[in-house]
């Protein structure tokens, strides 16, 4: 069983090594075929993640300084988990047929 994990783990590591470096350059290319559309789109994204309290305050993750303190949003729920979920699950792609 653990060996199904650790081989499953490795597959999963080089399909998402392979997926990154691929979405990467895509995006590369798309910034340079189109930098004003996406330079609106990743301000928007920032502003996004800034005002659901998403977005890094350091390196170690955090997302909120803490309780109480001036300046920080708390954030909102976008949509229902388990919806959120699907999305994501579909968005990742087909791990057998890639890696």
């Amino acid at each position: 069983m653990e060996d199904k994990r650790i081989e499953y783990s490795k597959r999963r590591t080089v399909w998402l090594r392979n997926y990154q470096r691929a979405r990467g350059r895509a995006l590369v290319r798309l910034a340079n075929n189109y930098p004003d559309q996406y330079r609106d789109i990743l301000e928007e994204e920032r502003a996004k993640d800034e005002a659901e309290g998403k977005a890094w305050l350091d390196i170690h993750g955090r997302t909120s300084l803490g309780a109480g303190l001036a300046g920080h949003t708390p954030p909102k729920p976008t949509e229902d988990k388990s919806k959120q979920a699907f999305n994501n699950d579909k968005s990742e792609g087909n791990l057998e047929g890639e890696g």
